[in-house]
């Protein structure tokens, strides 16, 4: 099957929730010696990006996201043991996760999943995190980056508040702050004093590569 074609029948599956066909066609790409990272970036990434769309929409639900996600995994699953895992010299480590108040995390889920197929070590705080907690965990795990999401204007301050955290125990330097989500803007994150903002998972791997001079 034509590679593009072959991307859009995974991202079709996916959507529509079908974990043996996404299964299939994954295993399908690389007996064509499709690279991985491409399987998971065209394929999988696209199909939930589209999943995305449709629950922002109101037409998926959370028993659809679950589900389509289900079918994802499955291909990731096949996908991930095939990945080339020493293309970064150094392993980057991001500490990511929605800050506290906010329980919306497709977006953040779609990042992670992003960052994990390239090569980076993602520790997944999940959602409604406490803001000590981004501190504590990026300490504790010696992490390079620290990655905040939301879609509430109500909680954005809290990007803030973990970033003021960080300048209170002299150790800002010592990591790269992300953020993103719905409300979140460059004009936010440069006035709080955010390291990157990015739009969408695609544009935050590639700005994090940028970052770590990760040409992969």
């Amino acid at each position: 099957m034509e590679k593009s074609k072959l991307f859009k029948s995974i991202c079709d599956a996916v959507v529509n929730m079908d974990e043996d066909d996404v299964a299939e066609l994954c295993r399908q790409s690389l007996d064509e010696d499709i690279p991985a990272y491409d399987t998971i970036t065209n394929g999988l990434i696209e199909g939930m990006n589209v999943v995305g769309k449709l629950y922002q929409d109101g037409e998926y639900f959370l028993p659809e996201i679950l589900i389509c996600s289900d079918a994802m995994n499955a291909g990731l699953d096949i996908l991930k043991p095939n990945l080339d895992r020493n293309i970064l010299d150094k392993e980057i480590k991001i500490v990511i996760g929605v800050v506290e108040g906010d329980t919306h995390d497709i977006g953040k889920n779609l990042v992670k999943i992003m960052m994990e197929s390239a090569g980076f070590n993602v520790i997944d705080l999940g959602r409604d995190v406490k803001l000590d907690r981004f501190v504590e965990v990026a300490q504790s795990e010696n992490a390079d980056v620290i990655c905040m999401s939301t879609l509430m204007t109500t909680t954005m301050p809290g990007m803030k508040s973990v970033i003021e955290s960080l300048n209170e125990k002299n150790i800002r330097g010592k990591y790269k702050v992300m953020i993103g989500g719905g409300p979140v803007s460059q004009k936010f994150a440069d006035t709080i004093g955010a390291d990157i903002y990015t739009v969408d998972a695609n544009s935050a791997v590639k700005r994090l590569k940028e970052v770590f001079n990760y040409e992969g």
